[in-house]
């Protein structure tokens, strides 16, 4: 079966676009503006209609060190946007298609995405957006086109956090809390129906191609894919206000909901599961074939894939929490390995009809950002498919057991990640240079921060016995 590819949504959307929506929908009185940083969570303003116009006819001035900012918002100075540069605006303008209301927080607020530019007109090499789609780019060069989708797992705890470990909640339907893995329960599901009903009409308001609800492999987590297409930087878009809208919706039910790597010791960790398969300028999938391991040309993208996961393992496990995901044995890669039908293995070539033939990148959390996460694993697909690299035997059984036949080995730690990624050629040249070395400045600046702070675990393990 082939399929043509769609229109992309790279681009500036149009003033028509705001003035057609607040015509649809005059009792809109808030409008979010979201732009997503290199750290991950989205950040913007909360703007009235009669701005809404203005932000589509010309763009909204933003800082341009709001790319930089770490994980919590913070400025990081190290990168030259901040004091040097005396924090100078750019111009963020919305991306088509992703003006939308936002009904979990009331019926009159809206949201859109944004992008941004230099004050001279070229999308910044910053932004995520924009890093994606420079390698979409390379693949439109070779007359390819990245057909991808995004499985993201979370859990839904206990809205009342105090800086402790955070607790699982009990059912507003059962008064039940849950305790067992229970995977594929339907009872779990139906124990937060009122959540995911409020949350699937969200997502339908939001135009959002929310598939099927499982309950994952620990208790009270959720599994929630979105569907694929043929255009990576909408499914990236998406995948954004997927996340922002399940934790909404949760808020607005009473809960939290986290898309953190590793909430839990001991139960398992939120993966962001990446598909791609590759359609030729015809809407053939190259990676289509009678034969369960594909084509040679998926077999060359699997192999890109490997040969770049060590780089990229700083975008695909960006936090130091990241790394404590990967435990053998717990449904999370530990090794660059392949192989067909197979979940212990970091890339499994998917079960299914030749013409759905494709691979589940299955390395990346659910804490890593989406457009980033995509441009990384796309990165290695091209970089795979231009030198037509050679996997090796894929893994058959239990690939815990077999991670040292990865033909690459992984970074353990967070510090080794972003050594890694900054020395990567192959990343430079698909990422960009400049890119390359903020991410590692913000990621380096995060480590800092982080490793500032004296946990609790160092009192139990050195208090007394030090």
């Amino acid at each position: 079966m082939s399929k043509k590819p769609t229109q992309h949504t790279y681009g500036i959307a149009t003033r028509e676009e705001a003035e057609a929506f607040l015509a649809a929908n005059p009792g809109i009185n808030f409008i979010d503006i979201l732009y997503t940083p290199m750290s991950g969570p989205p950040r913007g303003k909360r703007i009235r209609p009669h701005e809404l116009i203005a932000v589509y006819g010309h763009g909204r001035y933003l800082p341009g060190s709001i790319t930089v900012v770490d994980m919590q918002g913070a400025d990081c100075e190290a990168t030259g946007l901040v004091w040097e540069d005396g924090d100078a605006d750019r111009l963020a303008k919305p991306a088509p298609n992703t003006l939308f209301k936002a009904p979990w927080l009331g019926e009159d607020v809206a949201q859109c995405v944004l992008s941004l530019y230099e004050l001279d007109g070229p999308g910044s090499d910053l932004d995520p957006r924009h890093v994606l789609q420079r390698v979409l780019d390379k693949f439109a060069a070779d007359g390819l086109t990245p057909d991808v989708a995004c499985e993201l797992e979370f859990y839904l705890l206990d809205q009342r956090y105090a800086g402790q470990a955070p607790t699982l909640p009990s059912s507003p339907v059962t008064g039940h809390t849950p305790t067992g893995h229970e995977v594929y329960g339907l009872r779990e599901l139906d124990d937060y129906m009122p959540y995911l009903r409020d949350l699937y009409e969200a997502a339908e308001a939001q135009g959002l191609p929310i598939e099927a609800a499982i309950s994952e492999f620990a208790p009270g987590q959720l599994e929630i894919g979105l569907e694929h297409r043929p255009d990576a930087l909408r499914v990236a878009d998406e995948a954004m206000m997927f996340k922002r809208l399940v934790k909404g919706c949760a808020v607005s039910h009473g809960l939290e909901a986290t898309f953190m790597a590793k909430p839990f010791e001991g139960r398992a960790g939120n993966g962001q599961h990446l598909h791609v398969s590759v359609l030729d300028q015809n809407g053939r999938n190259i990676f289509g074939s009678d034969d369960p391991q594909g084509t040679p040309e998926l077999r060359h993208a699997i192999a890109g894939m490997q040969q770049l996961l060590p780089a990229g393992m700083a975008i695909f496990a960006p936090n130091q929490n990241s790394y404590r995901r990967f435990v053998g044995n717990s449904y999370a890669p530990v090794a660059a390995t392949w192989g067909v039908n197979n979940r212990t293995v970091g890339l499994r070539v998917t079960a299914g009809p030749p013409s759905s033939r494709h691979i589940e990148h299955r390395v990346s959390g659910a804490d890593a950002n989406p457009y980033l996460a995509l441009a990384a694993m796309l990165a290695g697909v091209h970089y795979g498919l231009t030198h037509k690299l050679d996997p090796g035997p894929a893994i058959t059984g239990d690939g815990y057991a077999q991670a040292d036949k990865a033909p690459v080995d992984l970074p353990k730690n967070w510090f080794a990640a972003v050594d890694t990624f900054a020395s990567s050629d192959p990343l430079q040249d698909y990422l960009g240079a400049r890119f390359q070395a903020m991410y590692t400045i913000v990621k380096r600046t995060e480590q800092d921060r982080y490793f500032a702070h004296v946990p609790l675990a160092d009192y139990d393990w050195c208090f007394r016995n030090a």
